[in-house]
C-alpha cells in the first residue's frame, strides 16, 4: 500500500490526525482470531467515531468478536471489508469529514 505522508508498506493504522505502519506484534495479532481490541484502542484515542477494518485481499484476517463488542459498547460505527473495498469506504468517509480510522492489511 502507498499511503500519503506515510509511504509504502504492507499494513497501516490510519486515524483522523494521521497514521503509522501497523505492527501486528505489538498486540499479538494473528490472522486468527484476528484484529485485537488493543489494535483499535489507539484509533479511538485519536478521536475516531467510525472504524474501517480491512480483512486482507483474500479475507484471511479475522476480527476478534471482543473487538467488535468493544467498538459497539463505545458507540463506534464499524465497517469490515476486503481491503480494496475497505480503502474505498475509508476514503469516502474521510472525504466527507467523518472522524474515520482504519486498520489495513494489504496482503492475504
Amino acid at each position: 500500500m502507498d499511503v500519503e505522508d506515510l509511504g509504502v508498506g504492507k499494513d497501516f493504522k490510519l486515524y483522523p490526525s494521521g497514521g503509522r505502519p501497523w505492527d501486528w506484534s505489538e498486540t499479538g495479532t494473528r490472522h486468527s482470531p484476528g484484529v485485537q481490541p488493543d489494535d483499535v484502542l489507539e484509533l479511538l484515542a485519536h478521536g475516531a467515531t467510525t472504524v474501517v477494518l480491512s480483512r486482507g485481499m483474500q479475507l484471511q484476517l479475522q476480527v476478534d468478536p471482543r473487538t467488535l463488542r468493544l467498538l459497539e459498547e463505545r458507540g463506534v460505527t464499524v465497517h469490515v471489508a476486503e481491503t480494496t473495498e475497505a480503502v474505498q469506504i475509508y476514503n469516502d468517509l474521510a472525504t466527507s469529514g467523518t472522524a474515520v480510522a482504519g486498520l489495513f492489511h494489504s496482503t492475504c
